[in-house]
């Protein structure tokens, strides 16, 4: 129904999309996109009462969403607010003057669909109107906001609250513009003006995260607990987040009421639920867990994350789990989550025979299960290869684009089982090409200096600065799944969403060596952002996206103890994971051969930071970590200065996706490819053949 709302505001259909977000409401009162888009319909239908309800209703529900709060600011243009913009507006204006609100409204609600050249244009629609008005100079900063143009946008907006520093729907846009280019504490400034000036207690769960944000965990709960102090304002969706911030500020004893207050009143709330269920765990109170979540299921045992909740409480695979499963299938027959829990367990008792027979129930149900066709998959894998490529092959058919990218990763693992490794070559080339055709070609290694800058001499004792990078192919994924068990200050985000500094951005390290950046422009933009990341203190083990020896004209002198941690592994190994799997960061692959030449340069680039002792590395080789786990924890140790670091057990690792030597299977049909990348293997330290 969302889809369908939105589809008729953009053909224009309103009192089409003003019906159906009316049915949709009546049907589905509590989903916060659908809500969204009801408002959105109704404000353009003219019903400002019900779309202001419906937009109060998503925030009630997701009250930290930073979207819906920039559409509910939209939304204050109400009637009254037009007529005092009309009033402003000078007698010669040639056109009509009453058009001027209606241009700033449809392109407040072009922003908030996302169409942002309808925006445009009733922005300029309105300029013709109004050229000085602050409202058109607020429409052009929170366009250029939302198209990325930070300082433009900042420009715009800052020159429209020097033009009415008391206008709220400015100074709402200047707030978004602040939080959109990542000036948190700017951000946190102008929504407590905007909350001081209108009591709006809806902004405060946003106002909560941007506080979070800049690492402060306990004045981000106690935002929270200001608004809960009023019991007129107190909702379960109010407390979760209070209590999940309490949580995160280490106050368990203030998380503990808002939490179960909240699952009390809604213990069909997924997100009330893992709350109390972090409480749990933090608090050492797994009877209490089981207690509660029992009871929860016998009165609505229709609620799949209750299930999956009690099943933290007991041992992986264990008797009490099974009782569980078994209670849970026996309620729920022929209902895929538990059946998805039965296929767990099975799978971790070592029980593949009936593993099998409950894959092969929930492909019954759904044929397209990508679990349980991975299942049945690797079982063909391990005893009919052949069988394996026509299975992968026949659930291309009715898969959709990225699923069927990996079906064809998967025909190419079968017929490198079966032994047909030209055909596995083909294929693994075939689908790169494909799934990286509208990437950036991997960038060059940058040229070494004449001379590198000297390594500075820190002033005072420094956290430690960690950097974790892997070349393609490297599996530095499984390094960093042990880092995120372990190590505190380990940090993935730069993979979840872009870090807004110069380490995020691959064509940095050329424009660095051409003079373009200051070594010190380049680390002050990575310190700038440590407290976003939880990392005020500078302590953190930051993974990169990439890495090239150009950082170094940067970190010797203004971060002297920074070191990199470096996985590695035969290169000849690393081209067929790449071609195999792709990476993290997707590069253009057009060919083998072209993808080979490309890596031996780059690690040639490594090979250099290596034998000239450029900074201090420690080298993790992933070639068969689970073989000696106990000098893959030592390595680790090493480079974080962490004595004892635990060992892992070889699980930890996961399963070998292809094992370490494979490339030799290839001489023949990777001939050219691996003799390009040996020289430098052999540098690396592996043998030549």
């Amino acid at each position: 129904m969302q889809q369908q709302i939105l589809d008729a505001l953009r053909r224009g259909a309103h009192d089409e999309a003003a019906a159906l977000a009316r049915q949709a409401l009546a049907d589905a009162p509590r989903d916060a996109g659908l809500l969204r888009a009801a408002a959105l319909a109704l404000r353009t239908a003219g019903d400002r009462d019900g779309a202001l309800a419906a937009i109060d209703a998503a925030i009630a529900d997701a009250p930290d969403e930073a979207e819906l709060h920039f559409l509910r600011a939209g939304m204050l243009l109400d009637a009254r607010d037009i007529e005092a913009a009309q009033a402003a507006l000078s007698q010669t204006v040639s056109l009509d003057p009453n058009q001027f609100g209606a241009y700033v409204m449809r392109a407040q609600m072009a922003i908030g669909r996302g169409d942002l050249d309808e925006a445009e244009q009733q922005q300029k629609l309105a300029e013709r109107v109004a050229p000085e008005h602050p409202w058109t100079t607020m429409l052009a900063g929170a366009i250029a906001s939302r198209r990325g143009d930070h300082d433009r946008a900042l420009g715009l907006l800052s020159h429209a609250s020097g033009q009415a520093p008391e206008d709220l729907q400015v100074l709402h846009a200047l707030a978004f513009g602040y939080l959109a280019a990542g000036h948190l504490a700017f951000a946190e400034q102008a929504f407590r003006r905007v909350i001081e000036k209108t009591g709006q207690a809806p902004l405060r769960g946003l106002l909560a995260q941007i506080v979070l944000q800049q690492g402060r965990p306990a004045d981000a709960a106690d935002v929270i607990a200001e608004l809960l102090a009023d019991p007129a304002q107190v909702t379960p969706a109010w407390q979760t987040l209070g209590g999940e911030l309490e949580l995160q500020a280490g106050r368990p004893e203030r998380a503990a009421p808002l939490l179960h207050a909240a699952f009390a009143a809604h213990p069909e709330s997924r997100r009330a639920t893992n709350a109390l269920v972090q409480l749990w765990g933090a608090t050492d109170a797994a009877d209490e867990a089981r207690g509660t979540l029992d009871a929860a299921l016998a009165a609505a045992p229709e609620h799949d994350h209750l299930w999956l909740a009690r099943l933290a409480f007991e041992p992986f695979a264990g008797e009490a789990a099974r009782g569980i499963v078994e209670r849970w299938n026996a309620r729920r027959p022929d209902h895929l989550p538990a059946l998805q829990a039965r296929l767990s367990l099975e799978t971790g008792a070592g029980d593949m025979e009936a593993a099998e027979a409950v894959a092969r129930a929930v492909t019954a149900l759904q044929p397209g299960h990508g679990a349980a066709n991975e299942f049945l998959f690797n079982q063909l894998l391990a005893r009919d290869p052949a069988a394996a490529v026509t299975f992968a092959q026949g659930l291309q058919a009715t898969a959709h684009d990225a699923a069927r990218l990996m079906l064809r990763r998967w025909v190419g693992l079968a017929q490198d089982a079966a032994g047909r490794h030209a055909d596995a070559v083909a294929t693994w080339t075939a689908v790169s090409a494909d799934a990286s055709a509208a990437a950036s070609a991997p960038p060059e290694p940058t040229a070494a200096p004449a001379q590198w800058p000297p390594v500075a001499e820190p002033l005072a004792p420094q956290p430690p600065a960690v950097f974790l990078y892997g070349p393609p192919g490297a599996q530095v994924d499984r390094v960093a799944g042990i880092l995120r068990n372990v190590v505190r200050q380990f940090r993935a985000d730069r993979f979840a969403g872009p870090v807004a500094d110069a380490f995020q951005d691959t064509g940095v390290p050329a424009r660095l060596a051409a003079g373009e950046f200051t070594a010190r422009q380049i680390v002050d933009s990575w310190r700038t952002q440590l407290p976003a990341r939880d990392a005020g203190d500078g302590a953190i083990v930051d993974w990169l996206p990439w890495w090239d020896n150009a950082w170094l004209l940067a970190l010797r002198p203004e971060l002297p103890q920074a070191r990199l941690l470096l996985a590695l592994r035969d290169p000849r190994d690393m081209l067929i994971e790449w071609l195999a799997f792709g990476t993290a960061l997707t590069m253009r692959v057009d060919d083998a051969q072209a993808a080979a030449d490309w890596l031996a340069r780059h690690l040639a680039q490594l090979a250099d930071l290596l034998e000239q002792q450029l900074l201090p590395v420690t080298v993790v080789r992933i070639d068969a970590p689970a073989a000696d786990p106990m000098a893959f924890a030592a390595a680790l140790g090493e480079a974080l200065g962490v004595e004892g670091f635990p060992v892992p057990p070889p699980q930890a690792f996961g399963p070998d996706r292809l094992p370490a030597g494979r490339w030799r299977a290839y001489a023949q049909a990777l001939g050219g490819p691996i003799a390009a990348l040996t020289p430098v293997a052999v540098r690396l330290g592996y043998p030549q053949a």
